[in-house]
């Protein structure tokens, strides 16, 4: 081989290239970058006293060598033992000696090894150093990594030790009761609660001692919080052994003996989250298990976003205080997409969380489906390589080499700030679920997991050949043995159930708000001039220069406020008052319409300016983020972040609220349903663009149906604003009320500059947001009442003032849930008999929120008719005449007698 290579070479090639080297190392490819490196050492160590040049032969073994140390570095994961179910691989192809120009009478050379664990060594230590750290129960991928500073700090972490340092008994014994426990609870529950789901751990009992070791690296790492996300395999048996839950609760929640402790629906026991304050080598530690759905991996935002605020507040050293832990299965981290969007958030300013260590909980299998049919790659793990992250692939029954790989990924997070993987590869000793027969699709495998001794074993045995005395080995396992038992036994410990912490003086309850949210025109005034000043220098653009000016002017003026005016003064207001303000989502610093221009942009530099950030007092801050191209991932991450924060105003904005749909899991499981299932409350605020205008199916409905068809035991609020002061006064009732509910909100787009969607100063320094509003408060003479919402109401007013309809009385309805059935009934009851009432929509019949109201209304009046369009499977036509037709026809049917 070594001959055939030297043979291809051209020498006046060779030394053209060895010249352009001399003068740019740079300027030629790696792999001759490393070839050339080698030579020149190999000049340096071995040449011959008196002569000019070492031996051709020797120049290229060193060459050799220097290419065997990479590609072991490369691929030597490719040759590691990490399979359980699977006999070890011997050789690879790519890293045999022959390979590199070398053979079996190279191995007691001595060779140059440059930046190896020495600065020589034969060519056998050499192999074996590299065998032992690379191909053994650890396989690492990271020379993906750009950065060499990286690399070579694994290296020098990995290599000295082989990967597998010598643990002290008493770390040894630790890691066993740890697997002891895991294996222990899990054939507990079996035999004392058949046939229950509990989503076993067994074959992946080995993510115990990963998790206890993580807990336990914390204090040192300067680590205060720790947040998890979850599915739910395994989940018991964390909230048992890394949480500290009672056996005693699990067991009562088993019999289904246990109350919520709350007002709720409540949910299944591997759903739930937990926290908890445990003392770690006389540190304070704070876990925090998030509830997650059956929806796989659709919790991560959530942990990244909770996270994230939680840094925040901490300040600038929030991220290495609080790590966000995230634990995967291989099939669904390779198949989810949401994986990709949570990992995109890693490294950006509005989302990044200083690292994410990753476990994916490899059991080779989705609930039937194998590896082969999953995924394209070859690892589970790899659309992590995306971040340029180490990836630990470990041998799920080599529980001291999980341990390292734990302690080194987390060694890595807290000095880089970046994402790590570590990937368990284990079994599912059972079908996807206790009741489930997995041998029905997987028989040869699951003959093979059948006879295989769980990991406790293994690891029990292993210390006995070792010398540790039987008797020590099985006094563990008894204590466990007893504490379950005794805990079968036990009464459960009442837990505090409720909003704790930051959440302490939030209210449960919803109920109507009339307080005053208006501010002092002074005020307004104040810090309308405050937004209007520029840094010396700043030149924005002329066009944003006018607009930010007449804005002043309007405020000045004490009329013709539009939209982002009104909007930009409630959230001043609220930064004024110390209350944070976080905006996030696709395009919203300028806003998608164009009306927002949070941010201002000098034509000359580049260089941004925040006007609102003047605006805050100490201790508030007003952040704005054009988020990444995703909804699922932003907006569960937004719902994280306001979990954290029910004293802050946290928005997310869809680009067009049509689009809010490609959220629709983290709406549905986590939004509408969060605080009946887990007790967890959310302020978050959803910004969501609706108005029929001729853009087609995809840029004119935000499916207001589907969240009033989740609308129920006041859950969350529901508005259509249709002026500038009825947003001002929204955005601040969200933070002035004494409870935190989901505000959602359809914002309109051509009212962002209707020439009468405009608000006075007065309207914004009075008052309160109004859940319905009638045009006028005289009903004599009234024969027709139109009830709308949203932007139809301008054209309603409109086409009447064009016809003189001095019969017409117009009632906005602004906040569709909960109804204010009070207030419209009030309303209705002033009009004189035979009044007749008349729904307009511009939506189809069968979607907007006629689907809803129908009844409500129906029950407060004896009639109302329907205008609107007719059923459709689509929300809008594409064509904008026919759009424009269906417009007119509206309006006109709505005036029919």
């Amino acid at each position: 081989m070594a001959k055939e290579f030297i043979s291809n070479l051209s020498g006046p090639w060779l030394e053209s290239l060895y010249v352009t080297w001399q003068q740019d190392s740079t300027s030629v490819p790696e792999e001759w970058q490393r070839f050339f490196s080698g030579f020149e050492l190999g000049r340096q160590d071995d040449a011959v006293p008196g002569s000019s040049a070492m031996d051709e032969s020797l120049a290229l073994k060193q060459s050799g060598v220097q290419s065997l140390i990479y590609r072991y570095r490369n691929i030597g994961h490719l040759l590691a033992c990490t399979d359980p179910l699977s006999p070890c691989l011997l050789e690879h192809p790519l890293l045999m000696l022959s390979e590199f120009g070398l053979g079996e009478d190279d191995l007691e050379t001595v060779f140059s090894a440059r930046r190896f664990i020495k600065q020589s060594a034969s060519l056998r230590e050499i192999v074996e150093t590299l065998r032992e750290t690379y191909c053994r129960e650890i396989g690492v991928e990271f020379m993906h990594i750009q950065e060499p500073a990286e690399r070579q700090w694994l290296i020098n972490r990995m290599e000295p030790h082989r990967n597998k340092p010598e643990l002290p008994r008493e770390e040894q014994l630790h890691i066993l009761k740890k697997l002891h426990e895991a294996a222990l609870f899990e054939s507990f529950l079996q035999r004392r609660f058949p046939g229950q789901k509990r989503f076993s751990l067994e074959g992946g009992e080995v993510l115990i001692p990963v998790l206890d070791t993580i807990r336990q690296a914390c204090p040192s790492a300067g680590i205060s919080d720790m947040i998890l996300g979850m599915a739910h395999r395994g989940r018991l048996n964390v909230l048992a052994h890394i949480f500290g839950k009672p056996y005693e609760n699990i067991f009562a929640e088993f019999r289904d003996t246990l109350e919520f402790g709350f007002e709720g629906d409540g949910d299944v026991k591997y759903h739930k989250g937990y926290s908890a304050e445990i003392d770690v080598s006389g540190t304070r530690l704070h876990l925090t298990l998030c509830p997650n759905p059956s929806h796989l991996e659709a919790v991560n935002p959530v942990v990244e976003g909770k996270s994230r605020a939680r840094q925040d507040r901490y300040g600038a050293d929030g991220t290495q205080r609080v790590l966000p832990l995230l634990i995967h299965g291989d099939a669904a981290f390779a198949g989810q997409g949401s994986i990709m969007e949570v990992l995109n958030m890693s490294q950006l300013e509005g989302y990044g969380t200083g690292g994410t260590v990753h476990v994916v909980l490899n059991n080779q299998i989705g609930f039937t489906t194998l590896p082969k049919d999953a995924r394209s790659t070859r690892y589970a793990t790899d659309v992590a390589k995306m971040l340029a992250c180490p990836i630990f692939h470990v041998q799920g029954e080599a529980p001291e080499s999980a341990v390292h790989a734990t302690r080194l990924a987390m060694e890595y997070r807290q000095t880089f700030g970046r994402d790590v993987v570590i990937e368990l590869i284990c079994y599912r000793r059972h079908g996807h679920n206790e009741g489930d027969e997995p041998a029905f699709t997987q028989p040869l495998m699951y003959r093979q997991i059948t006879t295989r001794p769980p990991v406790n074993r293994i690891y029990a045995d292993t210390l006995a050949e070792a010398g540790v005395d039987a008797t020590e080995l099985a006094g563990i396992e008894q204590g466990i043995a007893s504490r379950l038992d005794k805990a079968l036994e036990t009464e459960p410990q009442a837990m505090k159930i409720g909003f704790h912490q930051q959440w302490s003086d939030i209210g449960r309850e919803y109920r109507p708000f009339d307080d005053e949210t208006g501010v002092p025109a002074e005020k307004l005034l104040s810090l309308a001039r405050t937004l209007v000043e520029l840094p010396t220098g700043f030149t924005p653009h002329a066009k944003i220069l006018t607009l930010i000016k007449k804005r002043l002017e309007a405020v000045v003026n004490g009329s013709g406020l539009d939209w982002g005016n009104a909007e930009t003064l409630a959230y001043a207001t609220l930064l004024d008052e110390g209350i944070p303000v976080r905006l996030s989502g696709q395009d919203s610093r300028r806003g998608t319409f164009n009306h927002r221009h949070c941010v201002l942009h000098d034509v000359t530099t580049g260089a941004s300016h925040t006007p609102l950030m003047a605006t805050a007092r100490e201790g508030a801050t007003f952040q704005a983020w054009d988020s990444l191209l995703s909804e699922f991932g932003v907006l569960g991450f937004e719902y994280g972040y306001s979990l954290e924060t029910p004293n802050g105003l946290n928005i997310w904005e869809a680009q067009f609220g049509d689009f809010a749909n490609g959220a629709q899991v983290i709406i549905d499981q986590f939004i509408t349903s969060g605080e009946t299932k887990w007790n967890r409350a959310s302020g978050l605020v959803m910004l969501l663009p609706h108005g029929y205008e001729g853009q087609g199916a995809e840029h004119s409905s935000a499916r207001i149906e589907r969240y009033l068809q989740q609308c129920a035991r006041e859950n969350m609020v529901v508005v259509t604003p249709s002026t500038p002061a009825q947003m001002f006064h929204l955005l601040r009732r969200q933070l002035k009320q004494p409870f935190r509910k989901p505000l959602i909100v359809f914002t309109p787009k051509s009212l962002l500059r209707h020439p009468t969607c405009v608000s006075s100063l007065d309207d914004l320094t009075y008052g309160h947001f109004r859940e319905v509003i009638m045009n006028s408060t005289d009903t004599n003479g009234v024969t027709r009442v139109l009830l709308c919402s949203g932007k139809i109401y301008y054209e309603l007013t409109e086409e009447c003032e064009r016809q003189g309809r001095s019969n017409t009385a117009i009632i906005r309805i602004e906040q569709v849930y909960p109804l204010r059935r009070d207030l419209l009934e009030e309303i209705v009851g002033a009009f004189p008999a035979g009044v007749r009432f008349t729904w307009v929509q511009e939506e189809p019949e069968n979607m907007g929120a006629w689907p809803y109201l129908r009844r409500h209304l129906t029950e407060l009046m004896e009639s109302i008719r329907y205008v609107g369009r007719p059923e459709d499977s689509c929300p809008a036509v594409g064509s904008h005449r026919i759009h424009a037709d269906e417009q007119s026809a509206i309006i006109r049917a709505a005036f029919e007698d």
